[in-house]
């Protein structure tokens, strides 16, 4: 009667899983193929695009698990789909959809075609290897239940769990957090905890599920959200303006410089993101068509990369010609000499809003109280970052960089601050037809998300507190 532990067994065996990775980049290629192997994966085979997925599989009896991006050439990851599922020797053959297809449709049609998993780029290790354990039923290593909804804190107020990255456009959230660790402010009715995550996906899903009570989130992604249901306002400007278009050092760079990225990609953060948006401004009159799509028409090809990893995935890239993102990534690169500024966003795009804070609505109806005082501080702290760089710059450098793993400076920070042309914080009042003019282009003109009811979206009513000021 002794029990056998089968459960070390069955591990090595499930890393011994034939995996079929289809992807068109060669270098995001070769990150994916990095991940696999670092959670353990080495048995994988790769292809260029579904076409070539498809004749491996006509010519393999046993592929355990398949990996795909979406977008690619002769025939993409969803028509790659539907062709495995109506294969009879493959039919039940689990699939990952893994793209920079990153809105909530996406997602949706791919799980009606029969996807088993839906992973957004980029990912990290971590979270691959939750999904593919999702996939086949078993529980991510190393992963707990994370609590849900509103809780409340030792001192009996309760925590206000807020999201956010290493950027600039999320420094307002770090004065606050430091005013508080510091005892210069206590707040009466909230105690704060900022959770920082990799990259935009993170962010997206702790807000959706209840894993945070709000989050400083792309508006883009925010009112996607929005419009598939996630009970979210959006409560406040996070900045205006912030970002940069930074070009690759490496390369012949000349007049006409479009030659210069045709053919070429260039990294954006998230395919719901203003950066998207200020891409196509800067390429749509020059007559260069710059898309997350692929094909013969496309003349740039657009890929979705974590802000923090985009200097080094350029500078391993001969191929990627620039990158556009939240400083201080791209003041960071051009210091360490991997790149050249090419334009502010905000001149694309005068005093434009680009990441909001979005309250849950279970967090802000019963705890309205707690949002008021936080857009308090917040609005202070803008205030605060535009008066006084220099300690704002020194409050940044823990607040974004706590591990000390992006090599941030002093002086880069305090130049990014200062730069009159650059991110703005003490205007933070969410102005409708700002955020209007940045739904309809992007829904018009570019074809990506949907028009939702702004009035539903943004409640005002406590940036008309802490701003001093009322606009309709």
């Amino acid at each position: 009667g002794e029990t056998i532990n089968l459960s070390g067994i069955l591990m090595i065996a499930d890393k011994n899983r034939k995996i079929l990775l289809v992807e068109d980049a060669k270098s995001m290629r070769k990150i994916e193929i990095r991940i696999l192997k670092s959670i353990g994966y080495d048995n994988i085979i790769e292809a260029n695009d579904g076409a070539e997925a498809v004749e491996i599989l006509n010519n393999t009896d046993q592929i355990d698990l398949i990996i795909s991006d979406w977008n690619m050439p002769n025939m993409g990851g969803y028509d790659l789909l539907v062709w495995v599922r109506e294969n009879e020797t493959h039919a039940k053959t689990p699939f990952i959809m893994a793209t920079a297809q990153a809105d909530k449709e996406q997602a949706y049609k791919a799980e009606d075609a029969g996807c088993n998993g839906f992973i957004p780029k980029p990912f990290t290790a971590e979270e691959l290897e939750k999904t593919i354990n999702e996939v086949f039923n078993k529980d991510a290593v190393g992963t707990e239940d994370k609590e849900l909804g509103p809780q409340r804190g030792a001192s009996g107020k309760v925590k206000l769990r807020v999201a956010h990255i290493q950027i600039t456009d999320h420094l307002i959230l770090g004065i606050v957090n430091r005013w508080i660790m510091q005892g210069d402010i206590v707040p009466k009715h909230f105690e704060l905890e900022t959770h920082c995550m990799a990259g935009w996906n993170p962010v997206e899903k702790a807000l959706e599920t209840g894993e945070v009570d709000a989050a400083f989130v792309l508006a883009p992604i925010a009112m996607d959200l929005f419009h598939f249901g996630v009970p979210i306002k959006m409560v406040l400007l996070a900045h205006r303006n912030g970002s940069i278009f930074v070009r690759n050092k490496q390369g012949d760079y000349q007049e006409p410089y479009q030659n210069f990225f045709k053919q070429k990609s260039v990294l954006i953060p998230h395919k719901m993101s203003v950066h998207h948006m200020l891409t196509h401004m800067f390429f749509s009159p020059l007559n260069l068509k710059a898309s997350l799509d692929k094909g013969d028409d496309i003349d740039i090809n657009l890929e979705v990369v974590a802000p923090i990893n985009m200097p080094s995935f350029m500078k391993e890239n001969n191929d990627v010609g620039g990158f556009v993102v939240a400083e201080p990534i791209g003041s960071k690169s051009i210091a360490l000499g991997i790149s050249k500024k090419l334009f502010l966003s905000s001149e694309i795009w005068e005093n434009h809003p680009c990441c909001v804070v979005a309250v849950r609505d279970d967090f802000s109806e019963p705890y309205s109280e707690a949002v008021q005082e936080l857009v308090d501080y917040l609005v202070a702290a803008g205030k605060f970052i535009a008066e006084q760089s220099t300690m704002a710059a020194f409050y940044a450098l823990r607040f974004l960089d706590p591990d000390k793993k992006l090599g941030l400076k002093l002086p880069v920070l305090k130049k990014v601050l200062d730069d009159p042309l650059g991110i703005n914080t003490d205007n933070l009042y969410p102005v409708k037809d700002d955020i209007d003019r940045m739904q309809q282009y992007m829904h018009d003109t570019m074809g990506i998300g949907h028009i939702i009811d702004l009035d539903s979206f943004i409640n005002t009513q406590y940036a008309k507190i802490a701003c001093h000021e009322i606009q309709d």
